[in-house]
């Protein structure tokens, strides 16, 4: 083999000599990478750590959940559980487990392997309280955002909703490219802008975030626009150029009277106090010399002229400090400014809030009149179906019943009876609803055909018959199924609430209710307008007379009334029933209403009584939205405003021609 040339050589010595340095570099690297861990960051906070004090724990916390590495995790996890331990010999921190006795299995946080088992005298375990739990918490949302487990990952969120912080607006932001679910990922998105507006450090972004979120009628966007807009009021000698002005305010002005601006000047030290009579009294008092207080005399000083003659006295010879003249006010307030100032520095940020809150309260009250006008349209479904019965046999038979509200109670007692036969709860209400009104049809005519059919045309005994008759079912009640209210469950599909936003919503049940309501409009309308005893009814309420001497048997007529009006009454005591407690004092609270329902609508008029639900509905929400700690307040206003419409239109707002009206 021919030798190589010396420069080959050469060539070769240096190739191996830098092979050599490279693997001498990459064990040294892979010696301290084995080194590195969480160990020697615990080791750096190690007094803190042991300490374990809310007030100055926050830097060692900082430092684990900011290492980037993978057992950070699990150490925190570890750490908020309890089971971290120090080992005294050297200062180390374990994860410990209790094996036997008052012995404690540790294992690395690094490795994850088993160190041995030591006593517990040899160990110190690292109890954090509340508030450093809390703060670990906060720490380990950062890995819970991408945890492979959905409910961790929104238990993170909920957790950063609760509790925003600037320090995970930049790892939640970094969830959100990798998050799959897309509930989840909107939520986090949605949680993004809201931790932008508050803590990013971009203006720009900040605004921008603003302008995205001023649609959005959220409680959350309110709590994190409102603090951009917060103000401190302040006294200065001159208007600072280096904060966020929001008003300067004038002394003597609504914003700001001559008082609060004085204040403001005595808070900040600009001005002296001002003293107030006891003040006065006390500076005398400790100035008194020879029974005299500058040269006056102690039987003289009776009155605040002279106590302050001689306070003005003792100011001159600088015993006292002077007193504050109003021209001494005058004077300070002229030589200083008054200014509201926002807590946020940036103006662009400020107007950006201002703007977008003012879109949102106009969007707020549109919206809160929506949901007025809905719970109004609730109500008054309610007021209709409760006297939709009462407008039947009022109207038709000109019967004053005032057990009326004791059938709707007696319908929602079917109801209940129902259910404990039949657990099933749709079925059970399908159910309820015919039994309910065939219960209370027969009840309504056997009450026609024993009592009422005596006492037509004597308005005030049939009055009291039918209070009396109120008052034994009441008691029947009472007797039967006791004085505890029973329960009347909705089926499930009922539920919960249909959320248009976070200001508009409205209940399924009260859904269900006015649905129910505004069907039997549409049968009552097709059982007057198109059968015969509808044919009957009208012929009757025109002219009783005449409808006799046709061939009518208004007696028949006025039974089969009857019964249909307490027959519908005991279906609006199931629908009610759903709702409001059901007991014998159920038909109680609705007897009123249904009266002032009839009476204001139009007796005997389907439509008036459609149209006197939907005024007392309106009429209530808005006295109630106008005086909403008062409900009492409120149904006594409104039947003052009734008693005084009834004085212009005492046929109520749609007036019926025929025996109910007098014609």
């Amino acid at each position: 083999m021919p030798a190589l040339p010396p420069k080959t050589l050469g060539f070769h010595h240096m190739l191996r000599l830098f092979l050599a340095g490279l693997a001498i570099l990459c064990a040294y690297l892979t010696a301290n990478a084995q080194e590195a861990g969480l160990q020697p960051i615990l080791q750096e906070h190690q007094e803190i750590i042991a300490k374990s004090s809310r007030k100055t724990i926050g830097p060692a916390i900082d430092a684990i959940a900011s290492s980037g590495l993978p057992q950070a995790q699990v150490m925190l996890e570890t750490w908020a559980a309890k089971d971290v331990w120090m080992r005294k010999s050297d200062g180390l921190f374990f994860a410990g487990k209790k094996v036997e006795g008052r012995s404690y299995e540790l294992t690395d946080f690094d490795t994850g392997e088993v160190v041995g088992i030591f006593e517990k005298s040899n160990l110190k375990q690292l109890k954090p309280n509340s508030g450093i739990r809390a703060m670990i918490g906060t720490a380990l949302v950062q890995y819970q955002l991408t945890d492979p487990d959905r409910a961790r990952r929104l238990a993170a969120l909920q957790s950063i909703q609760r509790d925003p912080e600037r320090a995970l607006l930049e790892p939640l932001r970094a969830s959100i490219a990798d998050e799959a679910d897309a509930d989840l990922k909107a939520h986090k998105q949605r949680l993004e802008r809201l931790l932008t507006i508050g803590y990013d450090e971009d203006t720009a972004a900040r605004v921008a975030a603003i302008e995205q979120m001023s649609d959005d009628l959220g409680v959350d966007v309110r709590g994190a626009l409102n603090p951009l807009i917060a103000t401190t009021r302040q006294a200065a000698p001159e208007l600072p150029s280096n904060v966020n002005i929001a008003a300067v305010l004038e002394p003597g002005s609504s914003d700001l009277t001559r008082d609060e601006a004085y204040d403001l000047l005595v808070t900040g030290n600009l001005a002296p106090p001002r003293l107030s009579r006891d003040d006065i009294r006390t500076a005398l008092a400790a100035n008194i010399d020879g029974g005299r207080v500058g040269d006056i005399p102690l039987a003289q000083l009776n009155t605040d002229e002279t106590r302050a003659r001689a306070y003005v006295t003792l100011a001159e010879a600088r015993v006292v400090p002077a007193l504050v003249t109003e021209a001494d006010i005058n004077t300070a307030l002229a030589e200083h400014v008054f200014i509201d100032t926002y807590t946020e520095p940036s103006p662009e940020v400020t107007a950006a809030a201002v703007q977008a809150l003012e879109q949102i309260e106009l969007k707020v009250g549109l919206n809160q009149t929506l949901d007025l006008t809905l719970d109004a349209i609730s109500l008054a479904s309610i007021y209709f179906l409760a006297a939709i019965g009462l407008a039947i046999t009022f109207g038709v038979m000109g019967v004053i019943n005032m057990a009326h509200g004791e059938f709707i109670m007696m319908g929602a007692y079917t109801g209940y009876v129902v259910q404990q036969f039949i657990p099933d709860h749709t079925l059970s209400i399908i159910v309820a609803i015919p039994m309910a009104f065939a219960v209370t049809f027969a009840m309504g005519v056997a009450m026609e055909r024993l009592v009422i059919r005596w006492l037509y045309a004597r308005p005030l005994e049939t009055l009291l018959a039918t209070f009396g008759i109120s008052i034994a079912l009441q008691q029947l009640a009472k007797n039967i199924f006791g004085t505890q209210a029973r329960p009347l469950t909705a089926p499930g599909w009922l539920d919960g609430a249909w959320v248009l936003n976070d200001v508009v919503s409205i209940s399924y049940i009260r859904i269900a209710i006015f649905v129910l309501a505004t069907i039997f409009l549409g049968l009552f309308l097709y059982i007057m307008k198109r059968t015969r005893l509808g044919l009957e009814m009208r012929a009757v309420t025109q002219n009783p007379r005449m409808a006799g001497s046709m061939g009518i048997n208004p007696g028949r007529v006025n039974m089969l009334t009857f019964g249909l009006g307490s027959g519908i009454a005991g279906i609006a005591g199931v629908a009610i029933g759903l709702f409001a407690k059901v007991t014998s004092d159920l038909g109680s609270d609705y007897i009123v209403q249904s009266f002032m329902t009839v009476v204001v609508g139009g007796v005997g008029n389907i439509w008036g009584a459609l149209a006197g639900a939907g005024m007392i509905g309106f009429l209530q929400k808005g006295i109630e939205w106008m005086n909403p700690s008062n409900t009492l307040a409120a149904q006594t206003y409104m039947i003052i405003f009734i008693i005084i419409f009834i004085q212009f239109r005492p046929r109520g707002i749609i007036a019926l021609k025929g025996r109910a009206a007098g014609d």
